[in-house]
């Protein structure tokens, strides 16, 4: 993987584990990110799936992103769809965590109007697993998720309040949001004014799907700043932080 942007310097060729986290680093503060691929077309999956838009160097972005986060931040839908399961410390994110000086468990926020999250998962037996609801889910719903072992949190009454919902997360210690979708949860994130960066792969194909970026239009379009640009393989990996939102 290489830099394209900003210009690379003489030390910047393939960018190992260290150089690909340092290229992704926050300040220290409260902050939240969105983690997407998406083909030329905006397509994010593919069957369904947003591994059919993947490359190495996508799952190395991710588990860098995953590796510097506090938390991270899910649809239940995306969790259901794409297999969510709790972060082991012998993984690849937990390896990576562990080699740059991070605490090894990585809690899993999932938001969810309904609390439809299954109780028998493994996602929610882990007991560092967060469950973002509302007062208007089933209680018995709620009930069975605590007893399974997740951690439940009433953010709104008629639907997950998501700013409420954040600075939950960061009363908890977890500062650092990285946020992997879906499109319904990026859209409620930019309309809220919550995401401070999105980190968007594009992937060299052109899919046609319904399930898009951004399944609804804005209230406002959302002024994005380009950061930084790496290739690898004619797949590019960006960064852009997120400007106020403009009539």
């Amino acid at each position: 993987m290489r830099r394209l942007l900003p210009s690379p310097g003489q030390d910047d060729g393939d960018l190992d584990d260290a150089a690909l986290a340092d290229a992704y680093r926050l300040p220290a503060g409260r902050s939240l990110r969105m983690d997407f691929v998406a083909a030329l077309d905006g397509a994010v999956s593919v069957d369904g799936r947003s591994a059919g838009l993947g490359s190495p160097g996508d799952k190395r972005v991710f588990r860098t992103l995953r590796a510097l986060a506090d938390v991270v931040l899910v649809g239940a839908g995306t969790a259901t769809v794409e297999g969510y399961r709790p972060v082991a410390p012998d993984s690849p994110v937990g390896r990576l965590r562990a080699e740059l000086g991070r605490p090894a468990e990585l809690p899993i926020a999932v938001v969810t109007r309904r609390a439809s999250l299954d109780p028998a998962s493994a996602l929610a037996a882990d007991r560092s697993t967060l469950i973002l609801t509302c007062g208007a889910a089933d209680a018995d719903r709620r009930a069975a998720l605590a007893a399974a072992g997740a951690t439940v949190l009433l953010c709104g009454d008629d639907d997950v309040d998501l700013p409420a919902a954040v600075a939950a997360l960061g009363d908890r210690g977890l500062q650092q949001v990285t946020c992997e979708g879906g499109p319904q949860l990026l859209r409620a994130a930019l309309t809220a004014g919550l995401v401070d960066e999105l980190d968007l792969t594009i992937a060299p194909a052109l899919v046609g799907a319904a399930h898009r970026l951004l399944p609804d239009a804005l209230p406002a379009p959302a002024g994005l700043e380009l950061r930084q640009v790496l290739e690898e393989d004619g797949v590019l990996f960006t960064r852009y932080g997120v400007t106020v939102a403009h009539d």
